[in-house]
């Protein structure tokens, strides 16, 4: 599989490595996964399960020489973003693929005022004037909601509120009007209503500019509504992978049940214990043999043990990779 002229991106096979003292782990293997024009695609799973590392490995940012793409394939508007030399991914990020970071506070420079930040790419990628970068800078924070722009471009980070410094990290992934943004848990230590003005800023922008949005986060309610796709990953790989309508409302893989019956509901007409997924998530370093999630499955057999199981294909484009979920489908 090459490119889908369907897709804005599409990424086949990805594996990235880290080199550590006990030799290479995996901490992406054999991701695959796509994101249409104008459509949001969520990527959740518990932490450490390869959702930010995927993230990076698409644009290229992860640690050299300590992290490496082994092999697999990043295809962005017709071009193998894997394969391409440093100089292509520098025009490429920031103007055509943003990236709204986890931490805004550690993504930001705090010696350097945000204005200044925000017109970096303005200058790099539109070879705009001060004059003319500063007049878009203030229209864009503007735009993201932070009252008197005007004077918060002269201000640095460290003044302004959490839900502030997150809107200005908007503002420079949205600067260049890119056709992908990639939104690492933009929610994260957002109290619930800053957090819920954030989601419609993003939904606001993506609506008026038609923008692809990759929503990274391990908050299955932020998927349900910001989504229209969504990828569930564990240990490294894709479990389960369809629209959130069928994820949600059908779930194949047993891990994507297990996190979806975890949720507490305010509906229940009794008191319940709260259900949780047995287990621990494998170490990179000591992963099963077969399926990664054999050691926290109701459902595992030897077939579990021995063997990997693959993303079976449907119609539907309702994907999971399970041997439970299979011998199921082969008995109906």
């Amino acid at each position: 599989m090459t490119t889908d002229t369907e897709s804005l991106l599409r990424v086949n096979n990805l594996v990235t490595e880290f080199d550590t003292e006990d030799g290479p782990v995996r901490a992406v293997d054999g991701v695959s996964l796509a994101v249409h024009a104008g459509r949001t695609l969520g990527i959740v799973g518990e932490s450490g399960c390869g959702k930010t590392v995927t993230a990076l490995s698409i644009i290229s940012l992860l640690p050299k020489p300590t992290a490496n793409i082994v092999s697999g394939e990043v295809w962005f508007e017709g071009e193998d973003l894997a394969a391409a030399p440093i100089e292509r991914l520098h025009q490429i990020r920031g103007n055509r693929i943003g990236m709204i970071f986890q931490e805004p506070m550690t993504a930001l420079n705090p010696v350097h005022r945000v204005g200044r930040q925000i017109m970096e790419s303005l200058k790099l990628h539109r070879d705009l004037d001060e004059t003319a970068a500063l007049r878009l800078t203030v229209e864009m924070l503007e735009k993201v909601g932070i009252p008197s722009p005007e004077l918060r471009v002269s201000e640095y980070p460290h003044q302004l509120s959490g839900g502030m410094r997150q809107r200005v990290m908007i503002a420079m992934a949205l600067i260049c009007s890119p056709s992908l943004i990639i939104a690492d848990e933009p929610t994260t230590a957002l109290d619930v209503t800053i957090q819920a003005q954030i989601l419609e800023l993003l939904q606001d922008m993506q609506n008026q500019s038609n923008t692809s949005i990759i929503m990274i986060t391990h908050d299955l309610g932020v998927i349900a509504e910001t989504c229209d796709d969504v990828v569930v990953m564990y240990a490294g790989r894709v479990a389960e992978q369809g629209s959130v309508e069928q994820v949600f409302h059908s779930p194949k893989h047993p891990y994507t049940q297990g996190l979806l019956d975890s949720i507490p509901r305010l509906d229940s007409q009794r008191k319940t214990k709260l259900n949780t997924i047995e287990g621990m998530v494998p170490a990179l370093q000591d992963m099963p043999v077969g399926c990664r999630f054999n050691n926290r499955c109701p459902h595992t057999d030897n077939q579990c043990m021995e063997s990997p199981p693959t993303l079976e294909d449907s119609q539907s484009g309702h994907r999971a990779a399970c041997h439970h979920w299979s011998r199921i489908q082969q008995k109906v």
